[in-house]
């Protein structure tokens, strides 16, 4: 397991790690950071609410709409384009809340950060599906090393924002966000990997094939689902806490919770290869609803229901790891910034309902009466997969979508000319020649192709670095 990690941290490069999990902290630092900061400026919890609610939405809307517009043009021209919009109106909305203006004016620019958020974390597994070339364990071990820095980012970044609006004040928690996604996710954008086996990289490419397919539809009906679950645990933990007399004890639990997913996360890379990944969909959501039961009978004690939150913690990124992985069996290669970032849009949305409806349990049943909404999310899932998460039905396809246009920048490296742009079986949807198929005229890759017919971006053996690409 240690191998591949270093196969996958290889393949991309220390810093770009680095700059992926310091830019995707102000996406977990922005919707607590609002709210925070609106409640305390305008002595309304619920003014705070809804200016967090507009942000919530914006990034629900934007999200889709920027990963379409980086499989388009490029992840490195959008990544630079966005990060610099969402750190101005980060900005804009910390000017207008301090001033005191009218609400209006502080939802217009917190619906602008949620609509301009740079999307590090689906571009980062799109890259990486990329950079992997179609290896399975090299792309199980790409998706578990992000989901790791997923993980860190989604529990470091309220608990950053806390920090610095205990020392401090909100504002600064914000201003802190406006400087990381300014020059972290930028450096991120401006990497060599942003643009290596990239589909029409830099050009204006009309990502072409369908996406909206039966299994991808299921892919986002189970990430909403998980997103519900979400919701309605942190309305659950932080109701609870508080009437146990503990309240200060609830951001200690969302940590353990990502401890302890980080920990399944870097687990799950282990797992034999025999695994395919709907059975360990179907297996995972056995694991989640049995958690998710565990919930039910922890209003004890904070002990009890640390214990019931670390095991759902347990079965929370497996689940995000397997289903981004199933991502990229389901929809073309050039769109797959779009998909994930759909992906991430669906689990949003979710999250919120969850919350609201935790929210209203809680006041009108009892403290632990969200994690009711938990289960029930939860048996939806494990029945969702049960029926539908099949090896045919998520089926490794050849993709012939994936073919650049004629007017696209693909070169020779791409696709090899006069030869028809059929892909040979296996090739994991034309992902080996970045974005193009593998024409049948060409030989596999090996030790014993010629070196010029090598994919560009393959890991070679042992530990010498990932061949440059042939184009920008």
């Amino acid at each position: 397991m240690v191998t591949r990690f270093r196969s996958a941290a290889r393949l991309t490069g220390g810093g770009v790690l680095l700059w992926s999990l310091l830019g995707r902290l102000p996406n977990a630092m922005c919707p607590i950071g609002t709210l925070l900061l609106v409640t305390r400026n305008t002595d309304s919890v619920w003014r705070g609410s809804v200016v967090a609610g507009a942000l919530a939405v914006g990034q629900a809307v934007g999200g889709p709409l920027v990963g379409r517009l980086a499989d388009r043009r490029g992840q490195r021209t959008v990544g630079l384009v966005a990060a610099a919009v969402n750190a101005v109106a980060i900005v804009a909305l910390v000017t207008a809340s301090e001033a005191g203006l009218p609400l209006p004016w502080q939802i217009a620019p917190a619906a602008l950060i949620g609509l301009s958020v740079p999307l590090v974390g689906p571009l980062s597994r799109s890259r990486w599906v990329r950079l992997a070339d179609g290896e399975t364990e090299l792309t199980s071990s790409m998706l578990s090393l992000d989901g790791i820095v997923d993980e860190v980012s989604f529990t470091t970044g309220p608990a950053l924002v806390g920090l610095l609006a205990t020392l401090a004040s909100p504002a600064a928690g914000l201003l802190t966000a406006a400087a990381l996604v300014g020059v972290c996710a930028s450096l991120f954008a401006l990497h060599p990997t942003a643009t290596r086996g990239a589909v029409g990289a830099g050009a204006d490419v009309r990502p072409s094939g369908r996406l909206t397919s039966a299994p991808y539809v299921l892919l986002l009906a189970g990430v909403a689902l998980l997103g519900a679950c979400f919701g309605s645990v942190q309305v659950g933990v932080t109701a609870t806490t508080d009437t146990l007399g503990q309240p200060g004890a609830a951001g200690l639990l969302y940590g353990f919770m990502g401890f302890t997913s980080a920990f399944a996360g870097i687990a799950t890379a282990a797992l034999p290869a025999r695994w395919e990944l709907p059975l360990r969909l179907r297996a995972g959501t056995v694991l989640l609803c049995s958690a998710s039961v565990l919930l039910l009978f922890s209003g004890g004690s904070v002990a009890a229901l640390a214990a019931a939150i670390g095991c759902l913690g347990v079965a929370i990124a497996p689940q995000m790891i397997t289903m981004f992985g199933l991502v990229e069996r389901t929809v073309p290669t050039a769109r797959l910034g779009e998909a994930m970032a759909a992906l991430v849009s669906a689990i949003i949305l979710a999250q919120s309902a969850g919350t609201f409806l935790g929210g209203w349990a809680a006041d009108n049943v009892g403290p632990t009466a969200p994690f009711r909404i938990t289960v029930a999310a939860a048996v939806a899932a494990l029945l969702l997969a049960a029926f539908t998460a099949t090896d045919h039905r998520y089926h490794r396809r050849d993709d012939p979508s994936d073919v650049p246009p004629a007017t696209s920048s693909a070169t020779s490296s791409d696709v090899l000319p006069d030869t028809p742009p059929d892909v040979s079986p296996g090739g994991g949807g034309g992902a080996a020649t970045g974005g193009g198929p593998i024409p049948k005229s060409a030989p596999s890759a090996g030790k014993d192709s010629p070196k010029e017919m090598e994919p560009t971006h393959r890991l070679r053996e042992e530990d010498e670095e990932p061949v440059q690409p042939s184009r920008a």
